[in-house]
């Protein structure tokens, strides 16, 4: 089976998955390993196991057409990989939490956590680090941590010091963004900043409040973070699928002028469009849950098809010369990207990346 159909499949697999119709009918001959593959790339092994369970109402025999040693590993990797991690990882958010709380201290949760809570199955979502912001009181929360813990903290990166709680990575951010990337990051940054301060939105685990961005302060950082992975490396469909849940949860929330403006005064504005086409094209989300979807076909499907197919995906090299030789291939590679996400020389942004990568050397 040619790749193109055998993505279109895992795609209706994706579709079904998420309990949406699927793009086209499956036929009875499968790639299984394949299929497989791609879920793994683009974060979304439970997801496509999910589209299977739910073939039994379209076509049993495509199912019974995978090879049981690969169905029982599949079911294997999202019982321990997703659903027992999520649940290990959902503690550790919530004991964070009640400890930054014992210590007066309130910690709202970024991306991941906070994305979950809106996938039909949030322990189906993968999940990574825990960001954390602490409402301007990093550096009072790292002391405390580490003299009452004796937990090493990590400084050597931009924006956020790093340190482990229960076996998962936490990145406690003083600032949202690099401020160091690109001639408009200082301004947006002051735009999070002030977002930032609202402490309205939380959830309450055991008596514990966890907090959430607010609705507009999550739609421009999840999108603003989409566009900084999109222009520097890639994205996954997960990436989209946050984005595309967090718009069907909140998107009655957001003041969507407001949004709209700051997408159009930060150059994102064709980028999202595209984001959003592909959300409800090719993911098959509601229009409704846009206030518009206006694209280009032609960029739209660029897009989609970097996400599908990144020109860079592979592994970076160990080799530190090789490493940068790579790195350099793909920034020229990816200067499409650039230019369609940030309204401003390349060369200018390089520099202010390079200066960068001085201050914190360990973030080459």
């Amino acid at each position: 089976m040619r790749n193109e159909e055998t993505y279109d499949i895992f795609l209706s697999l994706i579709r079904l998955g998420i309990g949406h119709q699927p793009v086209i009918k499956l036929p009875t001959i499968q790639n299984w390993r394949a299929i497989k593959q791609m879920a793994d790339e683009q974060g979304l092994t439970a997801v496509a196991l999910d589209g299977i369970d739910l073939l039994s109402s379209h076509n049993q025999r495509i199912a019974d057409d995978m090879p049981q040693t690969l169905r029982l590993e599949w079911i294997g990797e999202v019982l321990q990989n997703y659903e027992r991690r999520y649940k290990a990882y959902e503690n550790a958010v919530v004991s964070l939490a009640q400890f930054y709380n014992q210590n007066g201290i309130k910690m709202m949760v970024l991306k991941g956590y906070a994305c979950s809570l809106d996938w039909p199955k949030p322990e189906h979502r993968p999940c990574g680090d825990i960001d954390i912001w602490l409402f301007g009181r990093q550096k009072e929360a790292d002391f405390i941590l580490k003299k009452e813990n004796d937990i090493k903290i990590d400084k050597t990166h931009h924006h956020h010091t790093v340190f482990y709680w229960d076996n998962f990575m936490v990145e406690n951010h003083y600032d949202f963004i690099n401020v160091y990337g690109h001639r408009n990051s200082k301004m947006l940054e002051a735009i999070f900043k002030e977002l930032g301060k609202d402490d309205s939105h939380f959830s309450s685990v055991n008596g514990d409040k966890v907090y959430m961005p607010s609705p507009n302060l999550h739609a421009l950082f999840l999108m603003r973070h989409l566009v900084a992975h999109f222009v520097s490396v890639n994205i996954t469909l997960r990436q989209v699928l946050d984005w595309a849940f967090f718009i069907k949860a909140h998107g009655k929330e957001i003041d969507w002028e407001w949004l709209e403006s700051a997408f159009k005064e930060f150059h994102f504005e064709e980028f999202a469009n595209c984001i959003n086409a592909i959300c409800v094209g090719d993911l098959g989300f509601p229009v409704t849950i846009f206030p518009k979807v206006q694209f280009k076909p032609d960029l739209k499907e660029r897009v989609f098809v970097d996400i599908r197919r990144p020109e860079f995906g592979e592994k970076e090299p160990d080799s530190y010369i090789r490493k940068l030789i790579y790195k350099y291939k793909r920034w020229h590679g990816n200067r499409w990207k650039h230019e369609l996400c940030f309204n401003e020389n390349r060369l200018s942004s390089l520099g202010r990346s390079l200066w960068g990568h001085l201050l914190k050397p360990h973030s080459i």
